[in-house]
């Protein structure tokens, strides 16, 4: 459960859960709620990014929204507290904890500090997670977690600015830097190895994480200031807001890689310089297809549903697959195994806002052709609205990508990561072409099949796409073949 409770069970926190298998981090979007407002069990708070997907959170208690410890836009370890209710707004003031009983205190709360108003996106408790201790920790001050959302390229809103949230600080004002530089700084294995790869010194980067941890947010501060004229080194904030706010008339603009778009990078790459990819292409005629398509949207039985020239390429993969069942496959690096999948998750390339993302129709091979439609619109609809859940992006076997509605005749595509083949579908245009011995003008498309050689080989890659291309010919072969 992501929920805990402080102040006798008054006050409780809702964490950030691991939204989607494993991962560790996530970006809060938007925030629905403010404090004062009223929540109740179930309702949606914040819509959050992680590597796979844009995802709602629901809070799992009733009450009234004490804290918003982070604005939007900051990315967030998961099991970090990002709300706090008050579960009894009616039953008095809040009890300061100078007012608490006398109790053993907390080792990390050592000035015991009470709780301040505070602006949305700062947190007034100088630690409301718990993590393994560190020798010679400081705590983190609010002015220290206002520095940190600048360096992270979030400033806070209009009406906060982040002047505002610094309070009075109980505790001593020793930098965090002074912390960690005592011995080996402390970071992440990926932070380190991102400074290795920029080239930055650990020791020479100013911590601004929980117990003078260096985030990536820090080492890509202190390439910035590295690169970019130095002003005033006690003001860092500034550097990194001047870096990051373009003046009018610059020539470039950085943006941060992160999310859903960072994940994608990450896997082409991958996928680019593991897998040994061959593309092969084919010229179609596909004519009768149009035809049939048009046909389909007049009949009764497909009322309702969506009719469309990807819905019948769908089709022919399918076909083609169950034809040449062992395009359908995975390479098992860790065990040096081929394996052969017995069921068709269809993956479906899909452009959205935060770039581009596979969801997969499950079992795509056992739907008739309404219920490929519909899936197939809902798969659509889903991704445009940004809320593709994870499930729905992982487990693909194969997929399409639809270059066409680009006006693109075909193009080489880079398979997703642990599938054997992908293809692509060129847009579909009106050409002369010979038909029964005559130049006619016909629509034609280009396919192109990308594979695994080291589970494709020619000749299996060869007959999937001429399979494809033999029913877009000629679509009877959906009967005869399917």
């Amino acid at each position: 459960m992501t929920a805990s409770t402080t102040n006798g069970q008054r006050f409780r926190e809702f964490k950030m859960p691991d939204v989607g298998e494993g991962l560790t981090e996530a970006e809060i979007l938007k925030w629905y709620v403010g404090v004062g407002d009223t929540v109740s069990d179930g309702q949606v708070v914040c819509e959050v990014e992680t590597a796979k997907a844009a995802v709602e959170l629901p809070i799992p208690f009733d009450g009234v929204v004490h804290e918003l410890r982070f604005p939007e836009g900051t990315t967030v370890d998961v099991g970090q507290v990002i709300i706090s209710v008050d579960t009894a707004p009616g039953s008095g003031p809040v009890a300061e904890e100078s007012a608490a009983p006398a109790a053993p205190a907390e080792p990390e709360a050592p000035a015991a500090p009470e709780r301040q108003a505070v602006l949305v996106g700062y947190g007034a408790a100088p630690s409301s997670t718990k993590r393994r201790p560190r020798k010679a920790a400081a705590q983190p001050s609010s002015v220290t977690a206002a520095v940190q959302a600048e360096l992270n390229g979030h400033t806070a809103p209009a009406a906060a600015p982040v002047a505002a949230p610094a309070t009075p600080a109980p505790i001593a004002p020793e930098p965090a830097a002074q912390a960690a530089s005592a011995g080996r700084p402390l970071a992440k294995p990926p932070v380190r190895k991102l400074a290795k790869d920029l080239g930055i010194d650990l020791a020479a980067v100013v911590p601004t994480g929980t117990d003078g941890v260096v985030t990536r947010e820090d080492v890509h501060a202190a390439a910035t200031a590295r690169t970019a004229p130095a002003p005033a080194a006690e003001e860092p904030a500034a550097v990194t807001e001047a870096a990051q706010a373009p003046a009018t008339g610059a020539r470039e603009t950085r943006i941060p890689v992160k999310g859903v778009r960072k994940a994608i990078a990450q896997a082409m790459v991958a996928s680019a310089f593991t897998a040994p990819h061959v593309t092969e292409f084919v010229t179609v005629d596909v004519t009768r297809t149009m035809k049939l398509v048009q046909k389909l949207k007049d009949d009764p039985d497909m009322a309702g549903l969506r009719v469309n020239p990807l819905l019948l390429v769908a089709k022919a993969l399918l076909v083609a697959i169950k034809r040449n069942p062992d395009v359908n496959a995975a390479w098992d690096e860790d065990n040096q195994e081929i394996v052969l999948k017995h069921y068709v998750n269809l993956g479906i390339a899909a452009a959205t806002p935060r770039g581009l993302i596979v969801p997969n129709i499950k079992d795509a091979d056992a739907k008739t052709l309404p219920e490929l439609s519909a899936a197939l619109s809902e798969l659509v609809s889903t991704a445009r609205e940004g809320k593709t859940s994870p499930a729905a992006m992982s487990g693909g076997t194969v997929t399409i990508t639809n270059v066409g509605v680009f006006g693109i005749d075909t193009g080489t595509p880079i398979l997703n990561p642990g599938e054997a083949a992908i293809l692509a579908f060129g847009a579909i245009k009106l050409q002369p072409w010979v038909h029964k011995g005559k130049v006619k003008p016909r629509h034609v498309t280009t396919l192109a099949l990308s594979f695994d050689h080291r589970l494709v080989d020619g000749e299996l890659g060869s007959k999937v796409l001429a399979d494809i291309a033999a029913v877009l010919e000629n679509p009877q072969r959906l009967i005869t073949w399917g």
